[in-house]
């Protein structure tokens, strides 16, 4: 029989992003978040590299995330899950969410120490962008990945993520989360290329705003 393990290619980016990534951190930023007791709760890696995989392949929504994670053998090598595990639903993935990072910053924290870690091993690149599966030369040589854009971008990802979390709560009659508690403003700068601002930051559609992962490392 043939094993989920064979299905994914040796060179496919998530198996690069597996080997760079050490996300047993996050086991222990979020220890007292979990009881032993009430329903089991979404595994917090799986919590944490939904989001991740939605961020790196530049997929629309977290609702289209989840549905691709139930047909991509790849996606799901990634998250731990074998070929007949059940996939979270969205509302699932909304109310851990809210449980475990409401009214906190963990999310920031957890989402910017993988980022960073992703940076240090060289997979977040400048030189090019994937735009609707389009090879396309960026302007800038060389991406300087500094603390202040990691956080930003953790803070403009999050930001989107909320959005769509509070339009399905608000589709439910719950209360959507409060206001961000950093500034509106500061989410809407452009991430820039610190060799050339004119290299900016890419954008597939007008939801999808992110700096390309090199899918050639």
């Amino acid at each position: 029989m043939v094993s989920l393990d064979e299905m994914v290619p040796e060179d496919h980016l998530v198996r690069k992003l597996e080997k760079a990534i050490d996300f047993s951190f996050i086991y222990d930023l979020v220890e007292d978040l979990y009881s032993d007791r009430g329903r089991p709760s979404i595994d917090p890696v799986v919590l944490i590299k939904l989001p991740f995989l939605q961020y790196t392949f530049g997929i629309r929504s977290m609702r289209r995330t989840i549905e691709e994670v139930n047909t991509n053998l790849a996606y799901r090598w990634f998250l731990g899950f074998g070929f007949y595990d059940k996939v979270p639903h969205f509302s699932t993935f909304g109310k851990n969410y809210e449980r475990r990072f409401k009214d906190t910053d963990l999310f920031e924290q957890i989402f910017y120490r993988i980022l960073k870690q992703v940076a240090d091993h060289g997979l977040l690149r400048a030189e090019h962008v994937f735009i609707d599966s389009s090879h396309v030369k960026a302007s800038a040589n060389k991406l300087k990945f500094t603390k202040k854009v990691v956080r930003k971008e953790t803070r403009a990802y999050q930001s989107l993520l909320e959005e769509e979390i509070n339009a399905d709560r608000e589709d439910n009659g719950k209360k959507p989360f409060p206001p961000d508690k950093w500034d509106r403003e500061e989410e809407k700068e452009i991430k820039e290329s610190m060799t050339d601002p004119e290299s900016g930051y890419y954008v597939k559609d007008e939801r999808e705003k992110k700096f390309a992962l090199s899918r050639s490392h």
